[in-house]
């Protein structure tokens, strides 16, 4: 809607796993490189965990969209909130291609699972499995079964390494189950952007949906940070609405008090 008035040629903002839109910050890169390492090395298990809207799920797709094509196949489970016989189906479903009835057992679709990825190892590749929104998977029993494949291996191989993504209250669940937390390599911690990151963030964005110009202040950078304490999505959502409105009132940059004047209107509409 606005991005003629801007003379962009795309929406900026958008939460969408789009790798030119992608900000290098620094705690993002060191995070990318430690979930390669733990994927490309076929260790079992890692952990990507932080608070909400910090680009966690972007950054899962990110990884991804970056592994060589031996990391084949890849799964992405957005909403794993299921008992556990259906959240192995659905699994079992989209690793190996096997559809599973309702009455099959767990003991059933792990063994559907291992003859599939097995194969699958013998033909030089290795599958990776990303459980997003892991936090909801509280149940015991989902949570072990997830911990069954993490053994499954192939002439020494192992044959999948699985990625859990999910808020910080995952942490617990994983604390009560310590056969698992063994099994992970690598844990990381997403963290904020910093005020500096946050500016860069924006104007990178910006420039890559195709600004030639300012559109923010630096004033207004800086209280955008401020309000949102450096979560991605939520200065998404700012900057996109704030976008919107200053091309409505036909403003030619976006100020602190334009940014201060959209986070009000967004906090009044929530507590409504």
């Amino acid at each position: 809607m606005y991005e003629d008035y801007w003379n962009l040629s795309t929406r900026p903002f958008e939460n969408t796993a789009i790798p030119a839109f992608y900000y290098p910050a620094e705690s993002a890169q060191g995070t990318l490189l430690k979930l390669r390492y733990a994927v490309e090395n076929r260790r079992g298990a890692a952990l990507l965990t932080g608070g909400e809207g910090l680009g966690k799920s972007l950054m899962a797709s990110l990884l991804l969209q970056q592994l060589p094509e031996q990391f084949t196949p890849k799964v992405h489970v957005v909403f794993p909130y299921m008992p556990a016989d259906q959240l192995l189906a659905y699994i079992v479903r989209e690793l190996v291609g096997v559809e599973q009835s309702a009455t099959t057992s767990i003991a059933d679709s792990v063994q559907a699972i291992r003859r599939g990825l097995s194969e699958n190892t013998k033909a030089g590749n290795h599958a990776v499995l990303v459980i997003d929104e892991a936090h909801l998977v509280a149940d015991f029993n989902a949570l072990e079964t997830l911990r069954l494949l993490t053994n499954l291996e192939t002439d020494g191989l192992l044959d999948l390494t699985l990625l859990l993504v999910g808020q910080t209250e995952i942490l617990p669940a994983l604390k009560r189950t310590p056969a698992f937390e063994t099994r992970l390599a690598v844990k990381c911690m997403v963290k904020p952007l910093s005020a500096d990151e946050t500016a860069s963030y924006v104007l990178h964005r910006l420039t890559t949906a195709g600004a030639r110009r300012e559109i923010i202040e630096a004033a207004a950078l800086a209280r955008l940070h401020e309000i949102t304490g450096g979560a991605p999505r939520r200065i998404n959502r700012l900057c996109d609405l704030a976008l919107l409105i200053a091309f409505a009132e036909e403003q030619t940059v976006i100020s602190a008090e334009q940014i201060e004047a959209v986070n009000e209107e967004l906090v009044a509409v929530s507590t409504d």
